[in-house]
């Protein structure tokens, strides 16, 4: 996991590939070894959250998709990586092969697909069901405190979104609110103006132990996937060129 992590982030500006990936593969993995037909993912964040829409009309999707769009055409490339690596160790990283898929009927699928996604009523039912439990301050870069917040490296993947789009993390809460009639575009406009774009300087002792960098080493993976045009760099630190109206 740490390899495939460590090469999606130099490789791909993806700080956690690995992660994703094996969200991805381990569960068809099971699948088909357990003889399951139908999986449903939660929502489709490319739909939900700004993104590829050519399934947004389309109830099933396949493992092209999933490639292509989840992991940004980069799969077959990060894992070759991987060379010497006990194919064993890899198992659960790797999709099935089209032999083993003609084999077995695997259906795709997202929940968002059939039920509008609505990220803060699902917080609520986690949090009176299934005992999730907020954080005390706000996200790394946005104002919620309820979501993704398990991990230090999701905090650094909004981080290079905001370095490669121009819009964090906070923009992206933002949207959802407004979209489910919970904020203003004017109140969305403030909270994207004071937290977007938080380098996260809290985990940055722990990115440099997990990735095996240095400091100067672990910055230049950063100036390789920051858009030039709406950013220059100013005291060490990437500064907009833009301001969000």
């Amino acid at each position: 996991m740490r390899r495939l992590n460590r090469h999606g982030f130099t490789e791909k500006g993806f700080p956690y590939y690995g992660w994703l990936t094996a969200i991805l593969t381990t569960v068809i993995r099971t699948a088909i070894n357990f003889g399951v037909e139908l999986i449903f993912y939660g929502e489709d964040g490319e739909v939900e959250y700004g993104g590829s829409v050519q399934s947004a009309n389309r109830a099933l999707f396949d493992i092209e998709y999933m490639k292509s769009i989840y992991l940004e055409g980069g799969y077959d490339k990060i894992v070759g990586m991987l060379e010497g690596v006990d194919p064993a160790r890899l198992y659960f990283w790797k999709f099935p092969s089209e032999d083993e898929l003609s084999q077995k009927a695997l259906y795709l699928t997202h929940w968002s697909y059939f039920e509008q996604w609505d990220s803060y009523r699902n917080y609520l039912v986690a949090k009176e069901h299934c005992g999730l439990l907020e954080k005390d301050e706000g996200n790394s870069g946005t104002f919620t405190n309820f979501a993704q917040n398990d991990q230090a490296l999701y905090a650094l993947h909004a981080y290079l979104m905001y370095l490669k789009f121009g819009f964090g993390r906070a923009t992206q809460d933002a949207g959802i609110e407004i979209r489910r009639g919970a904020m203003t575009r004017e109140q969305a406009l403030n909270l994207v103006r004071l937290y977007d774009g938080h380098y996260p300087e809290e985990f940055i002792d722990i990115y440099l132990d997990y990735y095996d960098m240095d400091q100067e080493e672990f910055d230049g993976v950063l100036e390789r996937w920051v858009n030039k045009d709406l950013f220059e760099k100013s005291k060490g630190r990437w500064r907009p060129t833009f301001q969000v109206s």
